[in-house]
């Protein structure tokens, strides 16, 4: 016999073999109706798979968002079976299918191109699969059968080699004629999938090596209901209208360029005015909360990044360069020299930095420290590379080159609480200043990790109680934590609901061991700070790119590039419009002229694509009453307006950031 564990406490016995589907009857027979799927020890499993060892459960039905991971994995293998059928059995070789957090994907090594074009016929063979409701089948095999089963599909193949020699083998079969090798879960049967759609081909390396052969990837996303999927494609059919690398180039703020380097982004005017007005509220709300700022080099000795453990645990991240000391008399001239081995061998190896902690604690060891001096706040608008792969860079929100609102807080064990919270508060406004909603999550200890237990426990536990007590409702994702220590991550909610990454805090209790970094106490003796690495906004380059989408490109009136645009409605009133012009401007109004030539409805047109806040058009009964007449680009037609009361207006706006 074996236990079975309910959320409620209570305790069920049952024989070895017992499935979800057993004992959700047991419960009851609506829940035996509906469930899809449970997750048992912490692990997805399907109705039908064989229970043979005590444990908790927690039963599965569609209204629970751990069940969609079971249909959108069933959904892959159903996309597969289609694609075999399409394209011929031999001809189709079958590498990878995963459900993800929005669907789901499939990668193929198909002699044929596919292009969207060929996706409608894809879901048409799909929905005859479905339409059969052709069973899922589990079947545990030998591992001498499972090469047997794939001899012809090289990537299975490879897979089953590097299982452990004890590791359990299992295939799903999909009907009488399709199967492949997977650990599930799935649903019963394919006519359980009510609503699915195939969205994109892409390519992709197999196992993300560049290295290896590019695959043709499939996307797709499966809900349980037909309003679930239309809802869905109505948020994409938003994201694509939001796109901030369309509206980027369209309200011309930042271009990226391959020929300097993929991943490396470079601000325009416009995109240099939005930065900076967010990084002068960022360092305003710094210098009231205590932070000094600090500079600090771009490159720096790999030692630095070995004391600081980042070269074993990040090396893969970072950019590294060879040195070589030149005597003084040498002449290096312009040409290029290229280094010889021996010259490699004895250079000297910096790292372009990855992050700005080793640099924030060198400065805090420059002298010494008492325990009247802590806390002490750093911060830094510090630029910091990290190598990610080509194929994974996307905008401002993936890329190689970024800068973060990065700060460090030495304190000690007894003040470690009360930053915290103050570093939450920070966050808050900015938030709230922003108009974002936001979901907390901690993220604990990872697999790879330097410190004690006693100090990972201590620092999580600093964490939760921070937040308790300022009422915060928060999640635990396990393992999510930096290598050096645990974290409050921040996931910013856009207009339309997608998570982004956002602020972060993390208690490191590591790095001023390695370090060596003390004060002395009241007591006379050299104590450890602890040390708390917290961003606001994080990368500033994503935070923006954030922005843009969730504004549409329409920002507020303080954050807007261009705040107001003159329209003269012909030359004759030029003489007046530059005058408003100038008004505006000593006001302080990011204001422009548009002293083109053409009709009033072609530039009313191009400030309406350009995302205006506001349009101030001039004619003979402006010019003759001292007036303007004003459009809003939200609000439509304001009406006529006295110059001066609309200079109030606007800087109304402005400083209290409507």
């Amino acid at each position: 016999m074996i236990e079975i564990r309910l959320p409620d406490g209570s305790v069920m016995e049952f024989e070895e073999g017992v499935t979800v589907k057993d004992i959700a009857g047991k419960i009851a027979k609506s829940l035996e109706k509906n469930a899809v799927g449970a997750v048992f020890n912490g692990e997805l499993i399907d109705t039908l798979t064989p229970i043979r060892v005590s444990g908790d459960i927690k039963i599965l039905t569609a209204k629970d968002e751990d069940s969609l991971h079971i249909l959108r994995h069933s959904a892959s293998h159903v996309l597969a079976k289609a694609v075999k059928r399409i394209y011929g059995e031999d001809s189709v070789k079958l590498a990878i299918g995963p459900s993800t957090s929005e669907g789901f994907y499939y990668d193929f090594d198909i002699p044929e191109s596919i292009s969207e074009e060929d996706l409608g016929k894809i879901e048409e063979e799909m929905l005859k699969i479905i339409k059969a409701k052709e069973p899922f089948k589990r079947e545990v095999v030998s591992r001498e059968k499972a090469l047997e089963l794939f001899k012809n599909e090289p990537y299975k193949l490879e897979l089953i080699n590097e299982l452990p020699d004890d590791a359990e083998i299992t295939i799903y079969w999909l009907g009488d004629d399709f199967y492949d090798l997977c650990r599930g879960p799935h649903v019963e049967h394919a006519g359980m999938i009510k609503a699915v759609k195939l969205l994109s081909v892409a390519g992709a390396y197999w196992r993300g090596d560049s290295r290896n052969k590019m695959l043709q990837r499939i996307y797709g996303t499966a809900f349980w209901k037909k309003s679930q999927l239309d809802e869905y494609l109505h948020r994409l059919e938003e994201a694509k209208k939001r796109d901030h690398r369309i509206l980027g180039k369209q309200l011309d703020l930042f271009s990226i360029h391959e020929e300097a380097g993929p991943g490396l982004v470079f601000w325009h005017p416009n995109g240099a005015i939005l930065r900076q007005t967010i990084e002068n509220w960022a360092e305003e709300e710094h210098r009231k909360r205590g932070y000094e700022r600090v500079y600090t080099p771009h490159l720096m000795k790999a030692e630095l990044w070995k004391t600081s453990g980042h070269y074993d645990f990040y090396k893969e991240n970072m950019f590294f360069v060879p040195v070589v000391e030149h005597d003084e008399d040498e002449k290096l001239g312009n040409e290029e020299i290229p280094l010889t081995p021996e010259e490699i061998e004895r250079a000297n190896w910096y790292a372009v930095k990855p992050m700005n902690c080793p640099a924030h604690i060198l400065i805090y060891k420059s002298q010494p420290r008492s325990y009247r001096d802590l806390p002490i706040r750093y911060f830094e608008f510090g630029t910091v590379y990290r190598y990610e792969k080509s194929g994974s860079l996307h905008g401002l929100l993936r890329v190689r080159g970024f800068t973060q609102d990065d700060g460090h807080i030495f304190c000690r064990p007894d003040q470690l609480k009360e930053e915290i919270q103050s570093v939450l508060d920070y966050v808050m406004e900015l938030l709230s200043t922003f108009k974002l909603d936001y979901v907390i999550n901690i993220g604990t200890k990872p697999e790879k990790y330097i410190g004690t237990d006693e100090q990972w426990e201590h620092a999580t536990n600093s964490l939760i109680e921070a937040l308790k007590e300022r009422g915060f409702d928060y999640n635990i994702v396990e393992g999510d934590g930096a290598f050096y220590g645990p974290k409050i991550d921040i996931a910013v909610l856009d207009a339309i609901g997608r998570k982004w990454d956002g602020p972060t805090i993390q208690v490191d209790f590591n790095l001023p061991e390695r370090f060596d970094v003390h004060y002395v106490d009241r007591d006379g003796e050299k104590k450890r700070p602890v040390l708390v690495h917290r961003a606001i906004m994080g990368s500033v380059e994503r935070f923006i790119g954030l922005l843009i989408e969730h504004y549409a490109g329409l920002f507020p009136l303080w954050l807007a590039p261009v705040q107001a645009v003159i329209i003269p409605v012909s030359d004759k009133y030029m003489d007046y419009a530059d005058e408003v012009y100038k008004k505006l401007k000593e006001a302080g109004i990011r204001v422009k002229l548009d002293d083109e030539s053409g009709k009033v409805g072609f530039k009313i047109r191009k400030a309406e694509v350009q995302k205006i806040p506001y349009m101030l058009i001039v004619g003979q009964k402006e010019q003759e009453s001292g007036t303007v007449s004003v459009r809003s680009k939200k609000e439509g037609d304001v009406g006529s307006m006295p110059l001066d009361k609309l200079v109030d207006k606007l800087k109304f706006e402005i400083e209290n950031k409507i």
